[in-house]
């Protein structure tokens, strides 16, 4: 059974964050909210965490995880990035982008994209989440909550809760949460290509 973690937008309560940093280390999978919508995670060295995500939304090898990261010190230990898609991608964050890029040997093998070797990396905009990564000090695995068959992710915690009880340790719902995935820029070729346009606008990358 999950437990459900009640947490104030501006300022989330430091105890109950440390429990669910704790959840995160015993290999916990969680339901969290973003600046985009719901999203599954899990540390990155979680196999069984990966395998279970997998599971609750049906995805084969060539889904795109996503390392959801604190800040760009952060983010730059996952991935190659240039000059050029550094100031690119530095504009748009914190925000409601997920950018693929190439993998670092930081990144484990099963996290990457089987053939292209590459990763999705993004900053949130969200008070919570970026309160989580902070206690945590190392990104999450992430996926969107979108369930299979569902046209729309979740969006209530609530119903998370109650939809995914036995699947999960923990739901942290804040109230606030976006209802749209991120947009998803690719920068694995050095150029711009949109894969996804959603929250994010995507003017910048056009």
């Amino acid at each position: 059974m999950a437990r459900y973690f009640d947490l104030h937008p501006e300022n989330p309560q430091k105890r109950a964050l440390g429990q669910v940093v704790e959840i995160l280390r015993n290999d916990g999978l969680i339901a969290y909210p973003t600046d985009s919508c719901f999203a599954l995670g899990c540390r990155p060295g979680n196999r069984d965490g990966l395998d279970r995500i997998r599971s609750i939304r049906k995805l084969d090898h060539r889904h795109h995880f996503t390392l959801v990261c604190q800040n760009f010190a952060q983010l730059g230990q996952f991935v190659h990035i240039d000059n050029a898609v550094f100031r690119a991608i530095k504009a748009a964050t914190p925000g409601s982008y997920t950018f693929i890029l190439p993998a670092t040997r930081e990144v484990p093998r099963r996290l990457m994209h089987e053939k292209k070797k590459t990763v999705g990396v993004r900053i949130p905009d969200h008070r919570v989440t970026q309160a989580l990564l902070a206690e945590l000090g190392e990104p999450l695995l992430s996926s969107t909550l979108l369930l299979p068959g569902e046209g729309e992710p979740m969006t209530q915690g609530w119903e998370i809760k109650e939809e995914l009880d036995n699947a999960l340790e923990a739901v942290l719902d804040s109230g606030d949460c976006g209802v749209e995935p991120t947009t998803v820029v690719d920068f694995s070729s050095g150029e711009a290509e949109i894969l996804r346009v959603g929250a994010g606008d995507p003017a910048p990358f056009e």
